[in-house]
């Protein structure tokens, strides 16, 4: 009897849908397909390629409806927010702008007498493991350099978020991707393990859990398969005393709250000048209550459920705990919210410390606490208290100190007056618990190839 997973969507605890899970013979058949096509797809011109990959896009974009009532369904984010084209575009397209740039050959010499080299190759076949989150945004990151710089690419998509897989397959296939070099897998986490071990792949990218993140590179272990991870995090912003209180509200909260507070980058942990904080809590509040939890397919709803009722068993846990060690909760629970089903109250807590899970744990939930502080050095301490770095966000009208404050925070990216954003020309990355990796930007291209050097002596 075969294998399936179901598909729980949190609108309603409902089987959304129900996919066959492969065998593993039949992943590693998979693999085996994709390397045979990959030296063919390797050999056809950059601009070939390229073309492929905005084709692709273009069939995605002209479906936005589908991708926002899918996503609704299956991960809960409200259909107001029309999908994730924007960002999957954006993405999408700056890695084709900077493809030849980023496989551009390395010329030491080129004369008379020698030619000597360095050259970008594909390092075969690429497994990609995308989270449920940003199901499309996050996927494209590697699978758009992954196929433009010649490699062949197996995608095992969450199993929250199945749809996005399959999409993906249609749109790249109907671009001309042929259909060994872009595969699509549901498969389950001991074929997982068993690809990677088994040098099935040449390269993994991985983004979810730090426990995941583990596993993979458990299973690489002795098999020199490079791994790509990135891992989640705390990300804290900061608003020191003259920053544009206004502003600092809107984008930290939006921040924290938006999706559900299931961002990877999302701000979990706010730091505020002594002089803005009453202030800064007070308009903060008000942001909160404004919005409204229910149903994604309400087009009036601004915050949908959580993708499934264990995430929002430990968001709720970490805000109990917090409680009960002295927190102040100041949001009243929503009509949506059971206290004990998906759709959670976004909270903001005050009276927090660093003793408290919900401001050392990841989240990844529709909460923030917030604490005063005295000065930058206080603000900068607090900020690297964590096992995690991904980014942080500093409000200032001073960029100049913002950098200053940047160079001693251990982020991968560091933020000035905004959050929770990827800019596809800036490198991807994070340290600590966050994981390494090196996404987005001509350093993706660095990261999916590898450095081969010709020595060419003229006699």
């Amino acid at each position: 009897m075969s294998k399936t997973v179901d598909l729980i969507s949190p609108i309603d605890g409902s089987v959304y849908i129900t996919r066959d899970v492969l065998s593993q013979d039949a992943a590693v058949a998979a693999s085996d397909k994709a390397r045979a096509a990959q030296a063919d797809w390797a050999a056809k011109p950059l601009a070939e390629r390229v073309a492929a990959l905005r084709k692709a896009n273009e069939i995605i974009g002209a479906d936005t409806d589908r991708m926002a009532r899918e996503l609704a369904h299956q991960m809960g984010r409200p259909v107001r927010y029309g999908g994730e084209y924007g960002g999957f575009s954006e993405r999408l397209s700056y890695m084709a702008d900077v493809a030849a740039e980023g496989l551009a050959e390395d010329i030491i010499e080129d004369s008379d007498t020698a030619r000597r080299v360095i050259k970008r190759v594909p390092w075969g076949v690429v497994l990609v493991v995308a989270p449920w989150n940003y199901p499309y945004m996050t996927a494209i990151n590697t699978v758009a350099p992954a196929l433009i710089a010649g490699n062949s690419v197996i995608l095992k998509h969450a199993s929250q978020t199945l749809q996005v897989g399959e999409h993906l397959t249609e749109a790249l296939h109907a671009a001309g991707v042929p259909r060994d070099v872009f595969q699509n897998v549901v498969i389950d986490h001991d074929t997982t393990d068993a690809l990677i071990s088994g040098r099935h792949v040449d390269f993994v990218n991985f983004t979810g859990s730090v426990g995941g993140g583990k596993a993979m590179e458990r299973a690489a272990a002795g098999t020199f398969t490079p791994v790509a991870t990135e891992l989640g995090g705390k990300d804290p912003g900061y608003v020191r005393a003259d920053a544009d209180l206004e502003a600092a509200v809107d984008g930290l909260m939006d921040g924290a709250i938006f999706n559900a507070g299931q961002c990877c980058c999302g701000i979990e942990r706010i730091y505020v000048a002594e002089p803005l904080f009453d202030a800064f809590v007070e308009k903060a509040v008000a942001w909160v209550k404004a919005q409204k939890l229910g149903n994604p397919l309400d087009a009036e709803t601004t915050l949908g459920p959580m993708a499934n009722i264990r995430f929002a068993r430990e968001v709720r846990a970490q805000i109990a705990e917090a409680l009960e060690d002295g927190a102040t909760a100041h949001i009243d629970r929503m009509g949506a919210d059971d206290g004990d089903n998906t759709y959670v109250t976004p909270q903001v807590l005050t009276n927090v410390t660093h003793d408290m899970r919900v401001m050392r744990d990841e989240t990844f939930g529709p909460v923030v606490g917030i604490m005063s502080v005295p000065d930058d050095d206080t603000a900068i301490r607090l900020m690297n208290d964590s096992r995690f770095g991904l980014t942080a966000s500093v409000w200032t009208r001073d960029a100049a100190a913002a950098e200053r404050i940047g160079d001693r925070i251990g982020t991968g990216t560091v933020f000035m007056n905004r959050c929770d954003y990827l800019d596809p020309a800036l490198c991807w990355t994070g340290c600590k618990d966050t994981g390494h990796g090196a996404g987005l930007s001509k350093l993706a291209y660095h990261a999916l190839t590898r450095p081969k050097s010709y020595h060419l002596r003229k006699i």
